[in-house]
């Protein structure tokens, strides 16, 4: 693997250096310390060649399918959402302005095309222990026993996705009754961050093909049961690169109360490093979820500096990952607060995309390019 600096990277893509740490930002060109000079940041060549190709003409039919599953082409049919135009739509409508008024209770009615109220507080057990692990157990158990979904009618599958959700929001909230941002804000002793909570639930239950999401719909297309799907939903979501990502700003936040957000944030981009929990790849100005988190909490003042500063030298807004850890900040929630409420959140998405799934019988089972060696 190649890595070139960040004068040749200019040279290739022909751009200024802000659409150079774009790219960084949002994934598309990998970055890492020179080693001769931590102060400076290589750039891996193969990404940047890419890219400067694709400015060029029109890509090999090789090189689409090859970069489909890693933010490219579309792999696979949905009618549930889709990024367009800037905004975030789930069965067309606007998630942002669903996110004004709609409970986590209304999106799944939503998500899984139903009229059937859901109600996430009955069918529970739970031990005396809450939160992740608590929830991980849970579904695991149930996905070990839970009937597959071959030959079993929408509506009793239905009864199975709730009580799949029913479990993960008892095990986080210890809580068997009410909605659950409720729930949620009571086990945290915090009803003041009800409403905010509510929208952070809506806003993250549902967003497209993103990698938990294949994950859970990869496992339901083989015919597992549905908590077997949550269950790979919440293994993937376990990553840095995903559900974990808000925990990223910890060390800018830190180094901005001790050296100032200007510097804190400079001293990032001057590594080549991009800012965490800035810009989006899916959207071409920014988040739109971000705003209306944001629009539900005061913003604790460090992080309003840090989102106008980061704007301003990067080219790049906050996204949901920066909201959530604003609003925990906010309402002084527990740290982990922000990976508890994606998970339980994007449940109902998962779900959503496995009844979907399961509706169209189909295998999801890709082929590799090999790039090995074979025998002579």
């Amino acid at each position: 693997m190649s890595w070139i600096s960040a004068e040749a990277a200019l040279a290739l893509l022909g751009t200024k250096p802000q659409t150079l740490y774009a790219n960084v930002s949002r994934g598309r060109i990998a970055a890492r310390p020179d080693p001769e000079d931590p102060r400076r940041s290589l750039y891996r060549q193969d990404d940047v060649e890419r890219l400067a190709a694709r400015q060029k003409g029109r890509r090999p039919a090789t090189t689409v399918a090859a970069e489909s599953i890693a933010w490219g082409e579309p792999v696979l049919s949905t009618a549930i959402s889709t990024v367009a135009n800037g905004h975030f739509y789930i069965r067309g409508q606007d998630a942002a302005e669903l996110a004004k008024t709609a409970t986590l209770e209304d999106m799944a009615m939503l998500l899984w095309n139903t009229s059937a109220p859901a109600d996430f507080g009955t069918m529970t057990t739970t031990g005396a222990d809450t939160g992740l692990i608590a929830a991980y157990r849970q579904v695991a158990e149930l996905a070990a026993t839970q009937m597959p979904p071959s030959g079993r009618a929408r509506s009793v599958l239905i009864k199975d996705s709730t009580l799949v959700v029913s479990l993960v929001a008892s095990a986080i909230t210890g809580a068997r009754t009410g909605p659950v941002h409720e729930r949620l804000a009571a086990h945290w002793q915090r009803p003041e961050a009800a409403n905010a909570l509510r929208c952070a639930l809506v806003l993250l239950a549902e967003h497209e093909l993103n990698a938990s999401t294949f994950a859970a719909r990869v496992t339901a297309s083989t015919g597992a049961p549905l908590a077997a799907a949550v269950l790979a939903g919440l293994a993937a979501l376990s990553g840095p690169l995903h559900g974990t990502a808000s925990l990223s700003i910890g060390a800018l936040v830190r180094d901005a109360k001790r050296y100032g957000v200007e510097t804190a944030i400079s001293g990032l981009l001057r590594q080549g490093r991009p800012l965490p929990c800035f810009g989006h790849r899916l959207y071409p100005d920014h988040d739109v979820r971000a705003p209306a988190l944001m629009a539900t909490f005061t913003v604790p003042a460090l992080f309003a500096e840090l989102a106008e500063t980061g704007e301003k030298l990067s080219g790049e807004k906050p996204n949901i990952d920066f909201a959530l850890s604003a609003l925990v900040a906010a309402h002084d929630l527990p740290d982990d607060a922000p990976l508890q409420i994606f998970a339980l959140a994007r449940c109902v998405g998962w779900l959503a995309h496995a009844l979907e799934q399961i509706e169209t019988g189909a295998l999801i089972r890709p082929r590799a390019r090999y790039v090995g060696e074979l025998p002579a």
